[in-house]
């Protein structure tokens, strides 16, 4: 399996990298699958560099705040106004309402929305779609929220998404080859509850959870990631990476 980190700017497009996106693929019956994992601000475009959009097999969608979700918006015209023609629907996995509140974001109808073009799915138990197999766990965030454990050619890697410290994150990090961790916050500062992780609230969850390698992501811009990595590294003795736009895991 193979981590390509498209986007990692928290809460909205940093000047180096969109928002949240991470393409993952993996080989199966003599092709390469290919799935999305968040779909943030900015991040399409940036996708061009690294796969043919149309290429991709499914999206994950941790939750539905704008830099985790909204360019799915550019997608759909994409995939229904592409000159080869009206593209085949594809899954789309997230909380109950994604439907709905993708066709808003675009001003659509929500009838039928983007529904000729995703194939909208609540997330109910685990996922399984070609060489691929995805458990959505519920974590602490202000609106319905999820972290992804994602399987393939015998690897782990597990995903954060936006939360607060809590069981969901710990289960999310129990012995993945790889934690893709959010560290939006630093400790110095008075931190509001349930909403994200600092540099060392990360460190903490991957030894708990005996996680082989931490890779912090979704650093706001207005924060030096450099401080996340020091915070990480006093409270989990494996190997830390900060994500960058273009990073390649191989696991």
């Amino acid at each position: 399996m193979r981590l390509t980190v498209v986007g990692c700017s928290g809460s909205y497009p940093g000047p180096s990298s969109p928002a949240s996106c991470y393409l993952l693929e993996a080989d199966l019956d003599d092709r390469t699958w290919r799935v999305l994992v968040d779909l943030g601000s900015g991040a399409l475009g940036a996708l061009h560099q690294y796969v043919d959009p149309l290429a991709i097999d499914a999206v994950f969608l941790s939750h539905l705040h704008a830099d985790h979700c909204l360019d799915l918006c550019g997608y759909y015209v994409l995939r229904k106004y592409h000159p080869d023609g009206h593209q085949p629907r594809i899954p789309v996995y997230g909380p109950s309402d994604t439907a709905d509140r993708m066709a808003r974001a675009y001003d659509l109808p929500t009838d039928p929305g983007m529904t000729e073009e995703f194939d909208f799915r609540e997330y109910a138990g685990v996922v399984e779609l070609g060489p691929f197999r995805v458990e959505a766990i519920p974590v602490e965030h202000p609106v319905p929220a999820y972290g992804l454990r994602i399987e393939a050619d015998g690897a782990t890697v597990g995903y954060s998404g936006d939360t607060g410290p809590c069981a969901g994150l710990d289960a999310v990090a129990t012995e993945v080859d790889l934690l893709l961790a959010e560290a939006s916050f630093v400790s110095r500062d008075e931190n509001p509850t349930k909403l994200h992780l600092t540099g060392a609230e990360c460190g903490e969850a991957a030894t708990h959870g005996r996680s082989k390698r931490l890779v912090l992501t979704h650093v706001p811009p207005w924060y030096d990631p450099q401080e996340a990595l020091v915070e990480a590294r006093t409270t989990y003795a494996g190997e830390i990476a900060l994500a960058h736009a273009g990073a390649v895991y191989d696991l």
